[in-house]
């Protein structure tokens, strides 16, 4: 029976190769203490859980086999040929996988349509399905207690971020940032108004038309989470952090010049906020947004007349009363003045930023409906597969 396998392995192989496809080969590896760890492996007794493993190694097979391509790689599931070979070296676990589509390939979607290599079949995997079916594999290989400890750290850091984009709107459009946050403005790109992103560089990148001002919003950031949002900012670092120190536990020491998963996911945040901003920001008028010099200007007015009041002696009657109510009258409403600073604070509760408040909490709450809508839907389509799997289980026993 073996040999008959092994058979129409090679035959189903050699089809697949004289009608020009390609053989696709992945590797996977895994330390021992890690198998050790997740309860596959057992040093005393020197046996290792393969049914685990081949189960694992069948449900990779099939995602990238049906989600690794533009199409599905076989036209139908006859239509694939593959294998897996799982070793052990002195310390670690290595697994193997080939498969290829065994007729030829003539959907459009699934050839290349020029360069060198025009006509023939696509014979690339995008790297990060590849790492996708990777984390697939470990994940189905966790034991309960590590995959639990997983999802409470990334529960940490989305409820970090969660709590930290909602409460951005109120701790950026306040009297303390409106300095900035006008700076910016003034930076943004006239001719791309409408279409203000991050994009895909870094916001402490140099380049670009929106480099000052991703430079600008970067600061303020850093501003923000050191002061108004600095316990929230530090929880989500530190979670991040944790979870890189697992990654490393899972895949072993990163590679020079890869990113950890805790920068990747702060550049996301940052991003994010920023992108709210500059979307915001493009909705109010520039007539709107230039009452921010008025208001300046007459704060700096004010600040003025109330440093010659307090150099007046206060026995003497000739401060009129308009002085005198204006020295006993806060400049800046829920804020201590700080006549120091006087400068860098202006009232911007005002028409502008109200209306970008609103804007962004309108924004936030969308976001935060889809997201649960989502949730409710994978847990609909979760009992379903459960159900099916169930009523599949009962006609296969009857």
């Amino acid at each position: 029976m073996i040999i008959n396998d092994i058979s129409v392995l090679r035959k189903n192989l050699d089809e697949a190769q004289k009608n020009g496809n390609n053989i696709h080969e992945l590797a996977f590896s895994i330390r021992g203490d890690w198998l050790v760890k997740n309860n596959l492996y057992d040093p005393e007794t020197r046996m290792i859980d393969q049914n685990k493993l081949k189960h694992a190694e069948q449900e990779v097979a099939k995602t990238l086999i049906n989600k690794g391509f533009n199409l599905p790689l076989g036209e139908d599931e006859n239509d694939v040929v593959w294998f897996g070979v799982i070793h052990q070296d002195t310390d670690h676990l290595n697994m193997h996988l080939w498969f290829a589509k065994k007729s030829q390939e003539t959907r459009t979607e699934m050839i290349k349509q020029e360069g060198k290599y025009k006509g023939q079949p696509i014979g690339v995997i995008p790297l990060e399905l590849i790492e996708q079916a990777k984390r697939q594999f470990r994940k189905q290989l966790m034991s309960s207690q590590e995959l639990r400890r997983h999802q409470e750290i990334l529960k940490g850091v989305g409820g970090f971020k969660k709590g930290i984009v909602e409460a951005a709107p109120d701790n950026l459009l306040n009297d303390r940032h409106a300095k900035a946050i006008k700076q910016i403005y003034d930076v943004l790109p006239q001719d791309m108004k409408g279409r203000w992103q991050v994009g895909n560089a870094h916001l402490t990148a140099g380049k670009g038309k929106m480099a000052k001002a991703n430079q600008l919003t970067n600061q303020l950031l850093d501003d923000l989470f050191e002061k108004e949002l600095k316990p929230e900012y530090e929880g989500f670092k530190s979670l991040a952090q944790e979870y890189d120190a697992i990654n490393i536990e899972d895949q072993g020491v990163m590679h020079k010049g890869q990113r950890k998963w805790s920068e990747n996911k702060e550049d996301e945040l940052r991003k994010r906020l920023a992108n709210q901003l500059y979307k915001h920001l493009a909705q109010i008028e520039d007539t709107s947004i230039n009452d921010i010099d008025q208001q300046m200007s007459e704060l700096l007015s004010q600040a003025k007349q109330r440093d010659e009041g307090n150099n007046v002696d206060k026995t003497k009657n000739g401060s009129s009363p308009q002085e005198k109510k204006l020295a006993s009258k806060p400049l800046i409403n829920n804020v201590n003045p700080n006549l120091n600073h006087i400068g860098d604070q202006m009232p911007v509760r005002g028409g502008s930023f109200n209306k970008i408040s609103r804007l962004w909490w309108q924004d936030i709450s969308a976001e935060t409906n889809a997201e649960r809508q989502f949730l409710r839907n994978q847990k609909k389509v979760e009992q379903e597969r459960a159900q099916e799997e169930y009523e599949s289980q009962i006609s296969r026993e009857r």
